[in-house]
Formats: structure tokens, C-alpha cells, sequence
């Protein structure tokens, strides 16, 4: 095994260094999405969990998100750099990312937001992308 294949805590923290964020299941979010280890990336939601990506209704439940993922989120690249997390009324911590997501065709701003559950696990997320809707218009992949 290679130290590139081991990323321990501190590692994680250092290469993934968003400001106002400690929640581990976050930082490693982007870590396993960018490595393409989608199934990790899953398993970090709860069981009913939801993702919300953009142009496409909730996935529900780690395999349907793992599914989603090794379809969708080969070649993305996800880029946070600024974090706001606030305690929400239900005791769950709603975390607000914002960052950059680069594609094989394209790179756009993108807001993530987490919402996690009492046990720190992904009760939801959804990637709103911070765009003008011409330059939606612009990024569609030509088929």
C-alpha cells in the first residue's frame, strides 16, 4: 500500500481545508467524491438518506446514491473552499458549502448544502449550481 492510498484524519483536514467546517462525514464527502469512491461517499449518508443533485429529483437510500454516483460523478472534480454551519431547531447541523465543480466539459460555481442527523450522518444534501441560466444554457453537453 502506498501513503497515497491511506489519508489519515489529519491528512484529510490538510488537504481539505474548508473554512468553518470540522464535521468529518463533510470534508470526507469531497474527499471519496473526488478519489471516485463512491460507495464510500454513500455510506456516509444516513440509511433514508437524500441527494438533490441539480436538474434531478431526491435519490433516496445509500445504494440508489451510490448508483447515482458511479453514473453521474465519474470525471467531477468538487472544489469547496467556504463553509457556514449553523445548529437547526431539530438539533440537526445544516452546513452551507461553497465552492467550485470542474467536469470534463465544464467548471461552475456550485452551494452544497448538508444537513446532517443527530449521529453527524448525511440526512441531506443538495448541489445547487450558482449560475445565470444563460450560462446554464451554455454548459449543455453537446450530444
Amino acid at each position: 500500500m502506498t501513503s497515497t492510498e491511506f489519508i489519515s484524519p489529519a491528512q484529510l483536514k490538510e488537504e481539505f481545508q474548508i473554512e468553518g467546517i470540522t464535521e468529518t462525514n463533510v470534508l470526507r464527502y469531497f474527499q471519496t467524491l473526488n478519489a471516485g469512491e463512491f460507495e464510500a461517499t454513500a455510506a456516509l449518508f444516513a440509511v433514508d438518506g437524500v441527494m438533490r443533485p441539480p436538474f434531478e429529483s431526491d435519490i433516496v437510500g445509500i445504494d440508489a446514491i451510490a448508483a447515482y454516483l458511479k453514473q453521474e460523478g465519474q470525471n467531477v472534480k468538487a472544489y469547496p473552499n467556504t463553509a457556514i454551519a449553523e445548529t437547526l431547531e431539530t438539533g440537526k447541523i445544516q452546513i452551507q458549502v461553497a465552492g467550485k465543480a470542474q467536469t470534463s466539459w465544464c467548471s461552475v460555481n456550485v452551494l452544497w448544502i448538508f444537513i446532517l442527523n443527530q449521529q453527524r450522518q448525511i440526512f441531506y444534501t443538495r448541489i445547487k449550481l450558482l449560475a445565470s441560466p444563460q450560462e446554464l444554457l451554455s454548459l449543455r453537453r453537446e450530444k
